[in-house]
Parts: C-alpha cells; structure tokens; sequence
C-alpha cells in the first residue's frame, strides 16, 4: 500500500537533514576564520603612548625648576633625596639654590641591592663627593674635558676646584653605583 503523504514526508526529512548540515559545516568554516576588526584612526585621534622604556628620569622639568639641576636619565636605583633623610651619595657644590635642602649639598638615595644604579645628571660647580654605604664612580666635565672619579664606600673626593690640585670648576654628568 502507497501512502502519498509519507513520500513528502521522506523528501522533507532528507532536505531538513541536508540544509542542517550545511549550515552546521558553514558555522564550523566561519568560526575556524580570524576576523579582521575595522579601525578608525581619524586625524583627531592620538596614538597611545608607547610601552618602550626610555629610562627618563620622572618630573626632571619640575626638578631642575626647583632645585637647580638637571636630571637625565637612570635605571631607578640613583634617586634625588631629602639631605636629612637619605645621605648614600652627597654631592657638594658652590651653587646654592632655594630648592636645596642644605645649601650647597645635593644627597641621593641609592635603592635596590645597593651594588648596582646609573643616574646622567648634571650639577653644575661640584667640589665633592661623598658616599656612605656604597662605592660610586663619577663623571665629571670641565673645560670640555672628561675625567672619572672613584669615590670608595664612606669615603670623599675633592674634585674640580676643591680638588688636589685645584682645577677648573666641573659638572658631574653620571653617577654609577659600584658596590
């Protein structure tokens, strides 16, 4: 006995079988793909700062405005400090300013482990430089001529105009920290 109905029936189940597939292949195709997102750059958008470390030393600007001196450039282990707070590296100059916390001395704190630290500075007229607890190797300008200096740990080193002999006045432009 033929049933017209059941045909119709077989026929449709064959269709909803074959379009589930295809669409169930379409899906799996589709999410397998990467999708590229459209971004807008108009001309009034800035881009995002870069990530890249320059090891800039934070608020110089501020700090040669109201202390005197420029500080460049360090790693984060030579930092400008309060004199009667932190004494690790004292640096004595001629030049006073009104930001100084004692006139005519510059102190900075070394931070870290204490062997290791680099600040690119510069203090005008230096006559000396004294340490605590940690060596430093300094270098110094004057007359367009380099010179480095080793200060032991608590220890001095006249430099510059307060050296032996006296000299030129000088500029430090670096501090390492040596150990």
């Amino acid at each position: 006995m033929h049933i017209p109905w059941k045909d119709s029936l077989v026929i449709s189940r064959a269709r909803r079988n074959l379009l589930a597939g295809v669409i169930g292949s379409i899906s799996i195709i589709a999410s397998g793909t990467p999708s590229v997102a459209a971004v807008s750059t108009g001309p009034d958008e800035t881009p995002l700062p870069s990530a890249v470390e320059t090891f800039e030393y934070p608020n110089a600007a501020k700090i040669l405005k109201e202390q005197g001196i420029a500080l460049r450039k360090g790693d984060g282990h030579i930092l400008l400090a309060d004199c009667r707070v932190s004494k690790d590296i004292q640096v004595m100059t001629s030049m006073d300013h009104p930001g100084q916390t004692e006139r005519g001395l510059y102190c900075f704190k070394v931070t870290g482990t204490g062997k290791t630290g680099y600040l690119s500075l510069e203090i005008p007229k230096v006559y000396n430089i004294m340490t605590g607890d940690v060596a430093v190797r300094a270098s110094l300008t004057a007359e367009g001529q380099t010179q480095t200096v080793t200060v032991p740990k608590n220890d001095g080193k006249g430099v510059g105009t307060g050296g032996t002999p006296p000299t030129a006045p000088t500029v430090l432009v670096e501090l390492r920290v040596t150990g």
